[in-house]
This record gives C-alpha cells, sequence and structure tokens, in this order.
C-alpha cells in the first residue's frame, strides 16, 4: 500500500487546490484541452490543447513557513507542439490538435515527452539552462564574426550566470507511418521503443530511427466494404516489454504477445463480456465501445471504459470483467438526445490511483466519479468555479432521475452535456489528481490535517 492511499471513502476529504485557465467567457476552440498527464515522479503536469500547444507545469518546493501547504503547480514551460498542415495527396486539413503525451522516465537533467497530433509523433527535449559562454575568440558579444587580423591573442570562453531559461526542442518526429488518425501511443517498459496506434494499424518505433517503424497489429480488411470494427486505443504493459493491449468499438479486449509472431493479428487472449439480450437496443454497439483502455501499475488487471461503465478485468479470466461499475446508468434513457447531439460519440478517459485500489473517470456537467475498489463505494465530484476558494472541500454530488428532489441533487433533466470532464489525471504516488474542464485545469488533493 503507497502511504497516503487510505480508505477513499472515510479518510480522504477531496479540497480545491488551484485552477488553469481563463473565466469560459470568449473560449477559443484552440483553448480546449485534450490531454493530461503527470511525468513519473508527479513533479511535472503537461497538458495538450487543441490549437496544439502544450504547457508543463512544475510543482513548487513546499515553503518552510507553512509546511502543511504542498507545493502548487505553476507554468514551467510552454511550447507549440504541432501546427496545422495540409495532405495535399487526401486534400484532408490536418488538425495541430495534441491527442495525447508521454513522459519519458528522466534519465539526466532534462525531461523527454512524446506528443502526438492525428498523424505525427514527436519526442520533446525539456532543459534548463542558467548559464551562457562568453568571450569568443571569432566573434563579437553581439554574435558577429571578428575580423581574423584584428584577433591578436587567444582568450578562453567563460560560462557567465544568466537568468533561467527553460527550452523545449524537438529531438525526433515520427511522420509518414499512419493513413488514419493516431489515437494512443504507449512507450514500452524497455525504454528504446514505443508504439502509435491508429484505427486500424498499431507501429513499433525505435526512439533512434525515426524514418520507419514496425506494423505489429493490422486489421484493415482487403475490402473495405467489410470492415466491422476499429482500434480505440493501445498500450503497453508496464513490465513486460513484450506484451501489450489494445481494446476495439466492438467493446472487445486484445492481447498480444510479441514473442509469438513478428505480426501481432493472432491474439494471446481475447476478454469479451457477453451481451445480455434483454438489454438489447438500437445504441448497443455504440455504448459498447470502449473509449480507453488501460493497465494497472502492478500490470495484473485491465481497465476499460465505455460509454456507461469502468470495467475491470483480471488478466487471467478473459469470459467477463471481475468488476463493473456505473458511471452514469441515468443516461440510459436520455441516449436518443444524446444521439442526436452526437455526445454518446464522446472518448472518456480513466485513470488508476497509485496503488490501483481506487478508479477515476469523467462523466457530464463537469461532475467526475470515483470508485473505492475494496469498500465498493463511490462518490461523485464536481469542477467547477463556484466552489473553488482555496482549501474549499468538494461536496459529493448527487444526480436525481424523477421524483421528488432533494434540496443537495441535481434533476438528470438540467445537466449541462456540454461540460465534460473527458480527460484526468492522477498523481503517481500521491492523492493530488488533475482534471480538465474544457479550457480549465483543476487541481484537487486530499484534505492535510
Amino acid at each position: 500500500m503507497i502511504p497516503g492511499f487510505g480508505n477513499l471513502m472515510q479518510d480522504v476529504l477531496w479540497c480545491f487546490s488551484q485552477v488553469k485557465g481563463t473565466i469560459d467567457i470568449g473560449v477559443t476552440e484552440a483553448d480546449i484541452i485534450s490531454t493530461v498527464e503527470f511525468n513519473h515522479t508527479g513533479e511535472l503536469l503537461a497538458t495538450g490543447d487543441k490549437g496544439g500547444r502544450v504547457v508543463i507545469f512544475q510543482r513548487e518546493q513546499e515553503s518552510k513557513n507553512q509546511p502543511h501547504r504542498r507545493g502548487e503547480y505553476n507554468v514551467y514551460s510552454t511550447f507549440q507542439s504541432h501546427e496545422p498542415e495540409f495532405d495535399y495527396l487526401k486534400s484532408l486539413e490536418i488538425e495541430e490538435k495534441i491527442n495525447k503525451i508521454r513522459w519519458l522516465p528522466q534519465q539526466n537533467a532534462a525531461y523527454f515527452l512524446l506528443s502526438t497530433n492525428d498523424k505525427t509523433v514527436k519526442l520533446w527535449k525539456v532543459s534548463e539552462r542558467d548559464k551562457r559562454p562568453e568571450g569568443y575568440n571569432l566573434k563579437d558579444e553581439d554574435g558577429r564574426f571578428r575580423d581574423p587580423s584584428m584577433i591578436t591573442m587567444l582568450r578562453v570562453p567563460v560560462l557567465r550566470p544568466m537568468d533561467l531559461m527553460v527550452e523545449a526542442t524537438p529531438r525526433r518526429v515520427f511522420a509518414n507511418a499512419h493513413t488514419y488518425h493516431i489515437n494512443s501511443i504507449s512507450v514500452n517498459s524497455d525504454y528504446e521503443t514505443y508504439m502509435s496506434a491508429d484505427d486500424l494499424r498499431i507501429n513499433l518505433w525505435n526512439f533512434e530511427i525515426t524514418n520507419q517503424s514496425f506494423n505489429i497489429v493490422d486489421i484493415k480488411p482487403a475490402n473495405m466494404e467489410e470492415l466491422t470494427e476499429v482500434i480505440t486505443a493501445a498500450e503497453f504493459h508496464p513490465h513486460h516489454c513484450n506484451t501489450f493491449v489494445y481494446s476495439s468499438s466492438k467493446g472487445t479486449i486484445r492481447l498480444c504477445d510479441m514473442r509469438a509472431s513478428a505480426l501481432c493479428d493472432r491474439h494471446s487472449k481475447f476478454f469479451e463480456e457477453p451481451e445480455d439480450p434483454s438489454n438489447r437496443s438500437f445504441f448497443s454497439e455504440i455504448i459498447s465501445s470502449i473509449s480507453d483502455v488501460k493497465f494497472s501499475h502492478s500490470g495484473r488487471y485491465i481497465m476499460t471504459r465505455d460509454y456507461l461503465t469502468v470495467k475491470v478485468w483480471d488478466l487471467n479470466m478473459e469470459n467477463r470483467p471481475i468488476e463493473t461499475y456505473q458511471v452514469h446508468d441515468y443516461l440510459r434513457s436520455k441516449l436518443c438526445s444524446l444521439y442526436e447531439n452526437d455526445c454518446i460519440f464522446d472518448k472518456f478517459e480513466c485513470v488508476w490511483n497509485g496503488s490501483d485500489s481506487v478508479i477515476m473517470t469523467g462523466s457530464y456537467n463537469n461532475f467526475f466519479r470515483m470508485f473505492d475498489r475494496n469498500t465498493k463505494r463511490d462518490v461523485t465530484l464536481e469542477a467547477s468555479r463556484e466552489n473553488s476558494k482555496p482549501r474549499a472541500i468538494l461536496k459529493p454530488r448527487k444526480v436525481c432521475v424523477g421524483g421528488k428532489r432533494r434540496k443537495d441533487e441535481i434533476s438528470v433533466d438540467s445537466l449541462d452535456f456540454s461540460k465534460k470532464i473527458l480527460h484526468t489525471a492522477w498523481h503517481p504516488s500521491e492523492n493530488i489528481i488533475a482534471v480538465a474542464a474544457t479550457n480549465n485545469l483543476y487541481i484537487f488533493q486530499d484534505k492535510v490535517n
């Protein structure tokens, strides 16, 4: 058990810590956050947005005067990762929107992260500079070359202190390998390779080689009219570099072993829950599509998110999940209007806490849900500026489905479907969570007594 991860519903009182971003008036599409990711230590937190920007927040050192106040996250570096492009062969615009960010474990003073839009993955190096060289022999202080005939003595360049500068430089660009939109990237536990997945193919890359990748999954049929499912998410096992998992729009999960064959078109394990015929409806196929798949930190379990539920699967049991959590079952009666306004196609993500004992995922009305796997209790919390006073404790929210509404409940008919929590992240070793709500990033933490 990781220290600080108590029994979620009994011991942890979540309180507001920070909110980053402007108030909702005049929000442009480019400002909407499209991915959130802590690095392996939790000291850095990165967000990507639809405008192709990456913003990295760094946790401040705790102050000695206020030891009970934990360090806040403040902007460390902002850079433009992707620009809009145009595919002239297909006459298609390629959006700059950042689909995913994945950190590499830190090996030296610099940080490395992968970011991807629909077509191109980039490896970024983020480093600090607080000294600059002065006293070149061939250049003057403005950088202009000096006349060699005027150089009469040899100078030894020296390093002088300067204001701290954080530089983000693209070290590798991995392009031209995906016909369809990239939905996932995942760094392998060997830290030498990573994979990128689109609707029909998964490619394996070496970090040092940008001009070729190795196709490890290809589900494209010879005749595209026979296409029945697409890949929706993929992730490497946290400890075994030969194992990965990918989910599909049919609600199935395939576990693949790269030792078995070079092209993993045959899966090692196939996870699927048989459908209950009594629940069959026009929307069954749409809501069973898996929008996210995540290995637990231990590597023993897989978590999947579909439209209405989060499921936990044991790697040793393929025929049904060991746990199913209803995220917003009250929306079952609203599927028709959710289909008409396209919300039924929203792709919600899910995350584990550091000890795999609690899972979190988003919902509508800026609500997000937590499920304690040990006590089977759950809670609905809200990310809103109304209760964003420093250290304010989040009050659990309840949705009522008809009948009499209590004072603290909200009616299912008054939920705002334009406000949705699709992207969340959990600190790897503490009770600190980051929640993206439109263009705002909310950070909550457990109350420190």
